[in-house]
């Protein structure tokens, strides 16, 4: 609920967008941290809380708008895309961002999913990516991995996993980014980057279902792993990571490789520099596709193109419409003289 108008550009912080309903997941649940990330993010952006709308689907995640001090609407199962699509064309001016899950997203709402991000219109996505299903306590997900045991597939899961930085380039995705909800400073400055790109911008978050999927991520972000397991990208620098910063990403042919920096001529100019603003996908669909043990796994803005949105291309042909046609509007229409009588 909307407590107070900032009728004009006014310094707000965190605490203006804490609401005050009691938070209700699970304790160490990974939704915590993100939630707090996002608090943090919407200070630095300008916008009035009236002009910023978080949209949920159903799951653990879709309680986010309850705990925001900005409009929300908690909406159905898998088509939290289709509502914020809709409020985002109503509204151009408004910051939407939608909060799903794994689940939510890219199983019953894998159709909206992929048609959002293909139309490119100027909205958010957090997808909160534990690899289960949680809220229902315990299936597998289309992220989960194969041979995954859980209540519904007791023998393991047979089938191939969604990666959705995988799925959004196929799709035609121009913003990708992937962070962990072990660092909320990080995922701050990734948020940030997202909500000031114009287009729909998805950001995967590797969180952490204390209940039933419990360390799904540790290996990529535990304080003994996380240096050799974690590639931070940033653009025009090269692509370097490790406890000592001497290992790095080559391309090989066809193909990357991790090399020693020192050894058998490795220098860090034979390293890979990360460019988010490259319009060809290959790279970028590389980096998405690294994996452990053979690789550490990409985490940051991994793809930001600028290229025209959705909105922007809808209101420009209805201008031209308008100028072509002698009707500007009903009124004009039903004011214009002879019209059919239904009786």
């Amino acid at each position: 609920m909307i407590k107070e108008d900032c009728s004009t550009a006014c310094s707000l912080t965190r605490k203006d967008f804490v609401s005050d309903q009691q938070v209700k997941w699970c304790p160490g649940c990974g939704d915590y941290a993100i939630l707090s990330a996002v608090q943090n993010t919407l200070p630095a952006l300008g916008k009035k809380k009236e002009d910023i709308v978080f949209i949920s689907g159903i799951g653990c995640s879709s309680r986010f708008p309850y705990y925001m001090e900005t409009y929300g609407f908690h909406t159905i199962h898998g088509r939290a895309a289709a509502i914020a699509s809709g409020v985002k064309m109503a509204n151009p001016n408004l910051s939407v961002w939608e909060v799903t899950g794994d689940g939510d997203s890219l199983a019953i709402g894998g159709n909206h999913f992929i048609h959002l991000i293909r139309r490119n219109i100027d909205l958010n996505i957090l997808l909160f990516n534990n690899k289960i299903y949680g809220l229902t306590k315990g299936q597998f997900s289309p992220t989960s991995d194969q041979g995954f045991v859980t209540k519904s597939s007791p023998h393991g899961s047979i089938e191939e996993p969604f990666l959705p930085g995988e799925l959004a380039l196929g799709a035609r995705g121009n913003f990708y980014a992937r962070v962990p909800d072990t660092s909320p400073k990080f995922m701050t400055e990734v948020f940030t980057r997202a909500a000031k790109h114009r287009g729909t911008s998805l950001v995967e978050i590797l969180q952490n279902c204390v209940i039933f999927n419990d360390d799904i991520h540790e290996k990529i972000t535990s304080k003994e792993t996380k240096e050799d397991a974690q590639l931070i990208l940033e653009h025009g620098k090269p692509m370097i990571f490790g406890k000592e910063k001497n290992k790095g990403i080559r391309l090989n042919g066809l193909k990357l490789e991790v090399v020693t920096i020192g050894e058998n001529g490795i220098t860090e100019e034979s390293l890979l520099v990360h460019d988010a603003y490259e319009v060809e996908t290959t790279l970028h669909l590389m980096l998405i596709r690294m994996a452990l043990p053979e690789f550490p796994v990409a985490l940051g803005v991994i793809r930001e193109v600028a290229t025209s949105v959705y909105e922007d291309v809808l209101v420009a042909q209805i201008e031209q419409a308008q100028e072509k046609s002698k009707y500007k509007n009903l009124d004009d229409f039903f004011a214009s003289g002879e019209v059919w009588e239904v009786k």
